[in-house]
């Protein structure tokens, strides 16, 4: 678990960089290899990796992870653009495992999601992957199988760029954040399936009543709590676990561990973010240091100077700071739903600690999130809307409804009148603006999307010859999860053309948060009318959101397309993405 560089991967280090520097192919990376602190690094060409089972003691308890090469994270995998790599996975569990390299264009066979692009690892097999890297940047890999990515079988991947990067820095740590619990996950899941709010020890009191009718008054308190009692939903719903049951991971070390990155007053360093948790949303900062988001989801976007930023499960951030004198500063990253944090330290040396903030307050999800701008109009659901032929309502384009000065959101059929689907957003905005529940206006610079800018332009310049729109939609009481209100059992696959440029318009009729991962091609980001702005692999989606993206279906063969919510994905959020001749 702690982070030792083993001597054969230093020594591959070292070799790989008197190779390719001496020969000027490329420039000296900046590693931080024998840093304290940071996980075991591999580098090269050819690798070996093994998952099994690990015994581990994170809360006290004695307990056993899956881990990859006996490490939780497993190792930082360091490739260079433009090499292939081998990679032979060995399989030492009792059960089919797998290896998914998240974010990375490569041959649909190498992909590893079993029962679309392979069959899988059996126990005592293997699986050699092996594919060209035409990319660079900060990703990260994981299992797909079953629940194991919970468990402990996640690492970062890190790829050197051919080319100098338009940004400099003397050194360079990942922060792979991840959580982790105690209990079985599959019992979680049983737990959330009996009660979806069985892990939200934050339900509204009589007090919180008192408060609010003393903001809006006895009549609006009392149709504020009258509609979320029929939706039969709570506003404190902003995770489905929680602190409670999760310890929040830094570099794979609870709070109390404090992994530290070191460096010296002055010194540019780049911080690698990795949100590789199964189930939670991280709000980082670093008090007293501004950062700069230099990359998002592994592309380099124009410099943003921020305080803080929200990252989805499955995204990535690279951000460099620059500390300028010897005091400690904390790396805070508490979980959405502020039910706890994971922490790290940047210091001069190992053993120094700065104060650790105390968790901001918890946010409540208005119905002006879920889409709802105008009194009783938003996501709801259907019982909840008695004034209104809604089966109606859903299967029409409505354009406007006179009085409500807003668009009116068409439903698919679908939807209607079906047991998976608990609440519909009439009036979703892009929210590309917006820093998010819980972090507006709490006088930090707080990054959103439409900060994001892509250094290149948009790298097919076709206009999208179609557009599919795909609803992203629950049942919160049943703890279900779907596309369209149909779960991935059900559902058909999305049929793609190879070659041609789509768009995708995903609407969130949830009052969750949903990160949306298209494997094997990129995601391109549109602002509000329509132009480029953002390249990534996964899409954060806020409820009440509807967000429009472009891909290029440059990838033949079977894709995964789904939510990065780990549970929600295997409670159905899952679609099969086809691309044929």
């Amino acid at each position: 678990m702690h982070s030792k560089t083993t001597r054969r991967s230093f020594v591959k280090g070292l070799a790989a960089t008197a190779i390719f520097g001496g020969l000027g192919m490329w420039r000296t990376p900046v590693w931080a290899i024998t840093s304290p602190g940071q996980p075991h690094v591999l580098t090269g060409t050819d690798f070996d990796l093994y998952i099994g089972e690990l015994p581990v003691n994170i809360t006290g308890a004695a307990r056993t992870a899956m881990a990859i090469n006996g490490s939780l994270p497993g190792p930082v995998l360091r490739w260079r653009e433009g090499d292939t790599v081998t990679l032979r996975v060995r399989n030492r569990l009792k059960q089919d495992t797998s290896i998914h390299w998240h974010g990375i264009i490569l041959p649909a066979n190498m992909d590893g999601v079993p029962g679309l692009s392979f069959h899988g690892i059996a126990p005592d097999g293997m699986y050699e992957y092996r594919f060209k890297v035409g990319q660079n940047g900060t990703y990260w890999y994981h299992s797909h199988s079953g629940l194991q990515e919970q468990i402990g079988v996640y690492g970062a991947l890190v790829i050197d760029a051919r080319e100098p990067e338009p940004f400099a820095y003397e050194r360079d740590y990942v922060v792979l954040l991840s959580d982790w619990t105690d209990e079985d996950p599959a019992k979680v899941m049983s737990k959330l399936k009996k009660q979806s709010d069985y892990y939200n020890h934050h339900k509204r009191t009589v007090g919180d009543f008192v408060t609010d009718v003393s903001e809006m008054g006895w009549s609006a308190a009392l149709a504020d709590r009258k509609m979320w009692a029929e939706m039969k939903m709570s506003p404190t719903d902003l995770a489905d676990v929680s602190g409670s049951t999760y310890t929040y991971l830094m570099n794979g070390q609870a709070p109390d561990g404090n992994w530290t990155g070191i460096f010296k007053p002055g010194e540019k360093v780049r911080l690698r973010f990795i949100n590789a948790s199964a189930m939670t949303y991280f709000d980082v900062r670093i008090p007293g240091l501004k950062m700069t988001v230099v990359a998002a989801d592994g592309q380099y976007v124009k410099p943003v100077r921020i305080d803080e930023f929200r990252i989805a499960v499955a995204e990535t951030y690279d951000v460099i700071v620059e500390p300028e004198d010897e005091q400690a500063y904390t790396i805070f990253a508490q979980s959405m739903d502020r039910t706890g944090y994971s922490r790290g330290t940047l210091a001069v040396r190992e053993g120094l600690q700065a104060p650790v903030p105390q968790v901001d307050p918890r946010p409540l999800i208005s119905m002006n999130d879920m889409g709802m701008d105008h009194g009783n109009m938003g996501a709801m659901d259907h019982s909840a809307m008695p004034a209104m032929d809604h089966s109606k309502m859903t299967g029409m384009d409505h354009s406007s409804m006179s009085g409500m000065g807003a668009t009116m959101q068409a439903h698919p059929a679908s939807e209607t009148n079906n047991p998976l689907v608990d609440m519909q957003t009439m009036m979703p905005t892009p929210k590309l603006s917006d820093p998010g529940i819980g972090l507006r206006d709490n006088g930090r610079r707080v990054l959103t999307y439409s900060d994001l800018r892509s250094t290149f332009l948009d790298p097919d310049g076709r206009e999208p010859g179609r557009t599919i729109e795909l609803h992203l939609t629950g049942h919160m009481e049943r703890f279900a999860w779907s596309f369209d209100g149909i779960k991935f059992s059900d559902a058909q696959p999305l049929l793609l053309k190879y070659g041609e440029r789509l768009r995708i318009t995903l609407v969130n009729d949830t009052m969750m948060t949903h990160p949306i991962h298209l494997h094997g091609m990129w995601s391109d980001l549109e602002d509000e009318n329509g132009n480029f702005l953002v390249r990534k692999h996964t899409i954060d989606m806020p409820p009440g959101s509807k967000r429009s993206y472009r891909v290029t279906a440059d990838a033949l063969g079977r894709w995964a397309y789904h939510c990065h919510l780990l549970l929600h994905m295997e409670m159905g959020m899952f679609r099969e993405v086809r691309v044929d001749e």
